[in-house]
């Protein structure tokens, strides 16, 4: 039984308050939309580099972006990473997940695709491709204070579910957000298929 599951019938029989649910419905259920609000009212959690974070919650802390170094090199998926696409790497979201990144600084955002681990330094949650971080005008300090709001995370069974990001994001967005997920996750799959 997958856990959204249990957890509705938790709440159905007195286990435990939906209000405090965390665990984000599958993207295609009624209600996950409302699901994801709620998701994106509670705190941040706290990055952690020891599991990867299902719940859907928002995170805050540093964002950094990869040097040039890092142009053309594998990322954890498989990939190579493009400095000009909108590719960034967390500790904590799976990967496939579609994220809305804000630079609390001054306010913009960027959606982008995590395809990659890291980064590994203490505080930062995110690391960025160079156009993304153009994007949200970061390259100049190089590091700077973000909120990241997963929309789309992959689960372990195959299903997309919504994070708290979804709560302020267009149907259309969501949509994207799924599709793309689906895209990345269902490449990832039919190659260890293959193998």
């Amino acid at each position: 039984m997958t856990v959204w599951r249990v957890a509705v019938l938790a709440v159905l029989l007195g286990g435990i308050s939906p209000a405090f649910s965390a665990e984000p419905l599958p993207a295609d259920v009624p209600g996950a939309k409302q699901e994801a609000e709620k998701l994106n009212n509670l705190p941040p959690v706290a990055p952690t580099a020891s599991h990867v974070d299902q719940s859907g919650r928002k995170e805050k802390g540093r964002a950094s972006f990869y040097a040039h170094q890092f142009s053309n090199r594998k990322m954890a998926d498989g990939q190579r990473m493009n400095p000009n696409s909108n590719v960034a790497a967390s500790k904590n979201l799976p990967l496939g997940s579609v994220a809305k990144v804000t630079n609390l600084e001054n306010g913009k955002t960027a959606t982008v695709k995590i395809e990659d681990r890291g980064p590994y330094v203490n505080g930062r949650v995110v690391d960025l491709a160079p156009k993304v971080a153009d994007q949200l005008d970061l390259k100049g300090k190089g590091v700077a204070p973000v909120e990241v709001k997963p929309i789309t995370l992959p689960q372990p069974d195959g299903s997309v579910k919504l994070g708290a990001g979804a709560a302020e994001s267009s149907k259309e967005e969501v949509s994207e957000a799924v599709e793309v997920t689906k895209q990345l996750t269902g490449a990832k799959t039919t190659e260890t298929t293959e193998k």
